[in-house]
Order: C-alpha cells, then structure tokens, then sequence
C-alpha cells in the first residue's frame, strides 16, 4: 500500500500521535528529511521558506503561487541557501491543486489569501498532507467545523501556526504562570494593535506607506485583505491575542471558552488615510468601510477567566499587541514589541505592597524559559525575533517524532471561530455568541504539550 493511501486508511490512532504508529511512522517515512510543499509564496510564505531551507532535515520540493514576482523571490532565497529548486506550480490559482497530487511532498504549508484557507486545508487533508496553516479568522462557523470533521475523518493533523506563541518574553511569563508565580490565573488580554494602513493601501509603484490602492489595484496583501475591512466589521485578526492567552489558561485542554461579546467603534481611520495619501477625490475615499477602527471582544472561559481582545489596525499608533495576564498573586502588562525591557510586573509580596510597576527585565531574564535559552543560538537572524524558528522547529520536530502538534485542529476551530462571533455579536448590537465545543468534551482530558520538549 502506498503512503497516501494508508494515511487515509489506517484509522487505528487517534489524534494523539499524529498519524502512523511511531514506529512506521518516524522510522520509514522521516529518517532522513521531511519533504514540504508551499502553498503561496508571498511575503509571509518567504519567511516560512527560509526556515525550512536553514535546516538539513528539511527537503522543500514544491512551490505553488500565480504571482510571478512572489516566485523569482523565493527562487532566490533557494539560490541563497545553495539548495535545489523546488517543482513550481504557477499556473493560475488552483495550480496548487496539483502540488497536492505530489508523492513528494509529505506536509504542506498554507500562506494564502485567507479565504483560500478553509478550501486548500480540507484538499490538503483528504490528499494525505499533513498542515500548517498560516493565522486569520474564518469566514463562517461551518468551516470550523469542517476542519475538525475532515481531520477526524482523514485522521490527518492540522498545526495552527501562531508565531506570536513563542514570543520570548510570552513564553517567560508563560514560564512563570506554569511555576505559579501569578498565584490563580483571572484575566488575559492581547491582541492585534498594528497601523496596517500602509499594507491595506499599497500599489507597490509609490514608496512605503504612500499608496492608496486596494483590490485589482492593489500590491501583495492590498490585493485581498483589505476587502475584508470594505465588507466585514469583526475581530478579523484574533490568533495573536487569544493563542499566548489560551496556552496560560489551559483552553481546550482543560478548559474553553464558552462564550463572547464584542463591539466596534466607528470606522474614520482608512477615509482619513486614503484622503492623505489620493487626495479627497480619490475614488477609495468614498469607499464605505463596515470595518470599525476599534473592535474589542471579551470572552468567557469555563473554569471563570475572561479574555479581552483588541483590534486596531487602521489608527496611527506603535506596535503593541498589549498583552496582560492577571492572578490572584501578580500582574504583568506588556507595553512593546516583546523586548524583556518592554513591559511591567507587580508582585504584592515581593514589592511590599508599594503598587508601583517593576521593570520586566529581571524577571524575564530569571524566568526565561528553557527553550529558548536551549536554542537562542539556532533562532538567531530567524523572522519575527526569533519565533518563526519556534514554530517552523515544533512543526517540523513533531512530524519527525510522531507527537502532537501544540496548536491543533482544535484549537485552529476554536480561535478561527471568534471572528464570525464577534461578526455576529456586533451586527447584534454586543449580544453574547457562544462558543461550540469543537472537542466534543475531549478537552475535559486532553493535557497541554505546548512549551514541553517533549518531542525529544
């Protein structure tokens, strides 16, 4: 029996493992190098790409994408890394369709336009590949659902690919929860707060942040992601506040959310922008954007946490995802970019009830957490300071050991899931949505892999 055909055969494991008996699994198919294809090539995929090709257990032996400028840069980095050219696919937009068919290719990673995602994931599966799927928002609550019931059925993993998860100060405060420090985990907050008008508005002729194009006018991301902002007022971006968050409150393994609410602001930032940048007579200027400037989004957990999450892409500000994470014994609130400077902690006990904020630095640097002092080395010049080579590295080291990926299909179901709610929740004026059990009860056993090295 072939390979492809006794993944989607063989039904004797559970999600637990990945998808073949450890034995078969690591010692047949992964002994040498784990073969990958990429679906989209653009700027995020690139990053991906040259993960992958820094490492020799790694083979990239496909590409797909219909933009041939994408193509000729990432047929660059392969020059740059000294490794083969991979089989290109770029004919047209479903040329990846083709990719899937590749006995080469064992796992596959999805950087598309993010109403490709639901459709090429579910392909991919009942192709036999194994997934990484890039971060967004669904389009609806059935696609979630169809995830889960595709990769039960197909028993083919999917690995949610939230980078921000290993943040290195994230991933020391998620240290110190871990160790108790905060005493009873209460209250999370994160989110995306990002002035992303220079990417929504791009025509890839004008110099940075001066083009007011979107559409068929439009350059790379401008293409596509800012229709979502022409015709959606939702939280559209919800995996960089909920994933660090969910990983310190158990979600889903556990624990889980049971329900939100949210609301929007008006929208004036991107009318604002397009008039600076075009001129009150450009055509985008009368353009009505459903998307509110502030959407922020509050969830319920069942064990008692609430979640606050904040969307704000289209105001002038500095980059914060504004995380903050609150127990019954300390407090931290970041207020940067993830520098172990950038960000304050409160400790009662400790500061002798002085209730004033203490600079992160110290703590992280006692808290930082193994694994990042085990490879800093390894994540140096890797993209987003280091976290991309985390999340490239637990990808491709669980498929090699046959283990779990830490972000699963369940956990993609249930993140994905909150920019539908919280579409609905607005239209409704903040009415409460509630948030399905995608485990279906598992998650009352399931047990947490995330920050373990237990693939090792």
């Amino acid at each position: 029996m072939d390979r492809r055909n006794f993944i989607r055969t063989n039904s004797i494991v559970g999600l637990g493992a990945l998808i073949l008996p450890s034995s078969v699994f690591s010692g047949t198919l992964f002994n040498k190098k784990v073969r990958i294809g990429l679906i989209a090539i653009g700027y995020r995929g690139q990053v991906h790409l040259n993960e992958l090709l820094r490492r020799n257990d790694v083979e990239v032996t496909a590409i797909a994408d219909p933009d041939p400028r994408m193509l000729e840069m990432a047929l660059k980095i392969f020059e740059k890394h000294d490794k083969p050219k991979p089989k290109v696919f770029d004919n047209g937009d479903y040329d990846y369709k083709n990719l899937l068919k590749r006995e080469d290719v064992d796992a596959v990673i999805i950087s598309t336009p993010w109403e490709w995602h639901s459709t090429q994931t579910i392909e991919a599966m009942r192709a036999g590949k194994i997934v990484g799927l890039e971060v967004c928002g669904a389009m609806n609550m059935e696609e979630c659902w169809e995830y889960v019931k595709v990769s039960e059925e197909t028993k083919i993993p999917v690995f949610m690919m939230e980078n921000v998860c290993y943040r290195r100060d994230i991933m020391a405060v998620f240290n110190m929860v871990r160790q108790g420090k905060f005493g009873e985990i209460v209250h999370g907050q994160g989110g995306y707060q990002h002035d992303l008008r220079n990417v929504l508005f791009n025509d890839g002729i004008h110099a940075y942040g001066h083009g007011a194009e979107f559409g068929e006018k439009g350059f790379s991301e401008a293409k596509w992601r800012t229709n979502h902002y022409k015709n959606r007022n939702a939280e559209l971006y919800p995996t960089h506040g909920i994933g660090p968050v969910a990983t310190m409150m158990d979600v889903n393994r556990g624990n889980r959310i049971t329900h939100l609410t949210s609301m929007a602001s008006k929208q004036a930032g991107l009318t604002k922008y397009i008039k600076k940048i075009g001129g009150e007579d450009h055509p985008n200027a009368k353009v009505n954007f459903k998307q509110g400037d502030i959407v922020q989004t509050m969830l319920q957990c069942e064990n008692g946490e609430t979640v606050l999450l904040t969307h704000d892409t289209s105001l002038q500000r500095p980059y914060n995802l504004g995380f903050r994470v609150q127990g019954t014994d300390g407090i931290w609130q970041d207020i940067g970019s993830g520098g172990f400077d950038q960000g304050f902690l409160y400790f009662e006990e400790e500061m002798d009830h002085s209730h004033k904020w203490a600079n992160s630095k110290e703590y992280m640097e006692k808290y930082d957490h193994p694994l990042w002092k085990k490879h800093e080395t390894k994540a140096e010049g890797a993209g987003h300071g280091g976290m991309d080579y985390f999340l490239i590295n637990d990808f491709i080291e669980c498929i090699k050991a046959n283990k779990e990926f830490p972000f699963d299909v369940y956990d993609l179901a249930t993140w994905y899931a909150i920019t539908p709610l919280s579409e609905k929740s607005i239209a409704g004026n903040g009415a409460s949505q509630e948030m399905p059990d995608f485990t279906r009860g598992k998650y009352k056993t399931r047990k947490p892999v995330f920050g373990f090295d237990y693939y090792e």
